[in-house]
């Protein structure tokens, strides 16, 4: 077998690759965006109750990727949990359309209407969320770890670091009309049955592929890369872990609050057409660096890519019309896509053998827990601290303000030490060769 051979994926790999990563992602969009517009409009304007939702959201998505994820290990197969958990998933994000303030105050009248309405949002959130992340981060995540190689993985996190903003577009292009007229009922529906389709299509297509089953006490699997013997067993893999937290608590400081800082704050009405144009910019331009990102090596490729993306960072706040804020954000994007692909990357290669789903699980801790907890209260406290406000139908709301990516740039900085021990492993590695 040659090397070509040996590294090539195949059509039907590519293909399931690129649905279950671009729909998963969809429905990520809307639970990490949409849903946060939501209840801003229809529940609640306080951006602590956005903050709450996205870090018990984090909580139950971190809790299934670690549970199923180390549960896939040890039973060898990803195909079941991710159709399954796919289908469940659909439903769940297609039941966001029965909520509304209304329909909560018809059902329990004792209580208070709002407060009620925003405890029904978070549960749900939190179902929604241990259901896609069971699919999507746990057995998704592990399928594509057993099917790929270190030489081929820079291409395919390149392609699958674009699907969080292809999702953008699709859903910012060809749904966001269902939003703005305030048809969230349908935009649910739409979205749950599309996360469903993936589901069929994974059964019929996606094929579990040989991998070293974890034998060995379920719940000290569970547990297994949370102990210090695992750390020091595996120390550039925590390292690249530590480097993707302090890039997730940068993002998630921003982006819960992206779409109503452009609405409410610049006040550009055709954002969709501002974050169309952004995405696919930075889309093409991960896509284009994936075989350098194998090339050059990715630790190499990481302290430009996070040059770029502080860059992006701290030139929004001087952006204020559309064409500025389109050019400033191309940047921004592009950078931000150009450090996750040679991350997610490294934690791959990273992986121990037979543990590809409780290394999914670690990810999750690593940069969706800890930054969806951190980040939006971050992001919360900037903004409450600018108090910039509006009245709308008698209840006040603060608007984001650019203070919020001073913040995330003044958190990157905390990626340096990482990156740095990563790049000079990196030349160990290549020395010893």
């Amino acid at each position: 077998m040659t090397r070509e051979n040996d590294v090539r994926l195949g059509g039907r790999v590519w293909t399931m690759l690129a649905v279950l990563g671009l729909v998963g992602q969809v429905a990520w969009t809307v639970e990490n965006m949409y849903l946060n517009v939501f209840v801003y409009e229809t529940v609640s304007g306080d951006p602590d109750v956005i903050a709450g939702m996205v870090a018990a959201s984090a909580a139950a998505a971190t809790l299934a990727t670690l549970t199923i994820g180390a549960l896939s290990d040890r039973l060898g197969r990803r195909r079941a949990f991710i159709v399954a958990g796919y289908l469940a998933w659909g439903l769940s994000t297609a039941a966001f359309g029965l909520v509304s303030v209304d329909a909560v105050a018809a059902v329990a009248p004792f209580a208070d209407a709002v407060v009620a309405t925003v405890v029904v949002v978070i549960l749900l959130d939190c179902v929604m969320s241990f259901l896609g992340s069971g699919a999507n981060d746990a057995a998704f995540q592990a399928w594509v770890t057993d099917v790929t190689r270190a030489e081929n993985r820079g291409r395919v996190e390149s392609v699958l670091a674009i699907m969080p903003l292809m999702s953008m577009l699709l859903v910012f292009g060809g749904l966001d009309w269902m939003t703005r007229d305030g048809r969230w009922s349908l935009f649910f529906v739409v979205i749950g049955l599309l996360t469903a389709a993936a589901g069929a299509a994974a059964w019929a297509f996606v094929r579990d592929r040989p991998a070293r089953r974890q034998d060995g006490a379920y719940l000290a699997a569970l547990v297994h890369g949370l102990r210090p013997r695992a750390v020091r067993e595996n120390p550039r893999l925590y390292l690249a872990l530590s480097a993707w937290c302090v890039w997730g608590v940068s993002t998630q400081i921003f982006l819960p609050y992206l779409i109503i800082y452009l609405e409410k704050y610049l006040r550009i009405e055709g954002y969709a057409l501002v974050l169309g144009v952004v995405l696919t910019g930075a889309s093409a331009v991960s896509v284009a660096c994936g075989r350098l990102i194998d090339r050059v090596g990715k630790a190499r490729f990481l302290i430009p890519a996070v040059l770029v993306y502080a860059a992006g960072l701290l030139l929004m706040p001087l952006a204020t019309g559309m064409a500025a804020v389109t050019g400033t954000g191309l940047v921004m994007m592009s950078g931000f896509m150009l450090v996750l692909a040679p991350l997610g990357a490294l934690v791959r290669d990273c992986t121990p053998p037979g543990r590809a789903g409780h290394v999914q699980g670690l990810r999750m801790v690593f940069a969706i827990l800890i930054p969806m907890i951190v980040g939006p209260f971050l992001g919360a406290a900037v903004i409450k601290g600018a108090d910039e406000r509006y009245v709308e139908l008698g209840v006040t709301k603060h608007v984001p303000t650019p203070g919020i990516f001073l913040a995330a740039a003044a958190v990157l900085v905390l990626i340096v030490p990482p990156v740095l021990a990563l790049r000079r492993g990196a030349r160990t590695m290549e020395a010893v060769r």
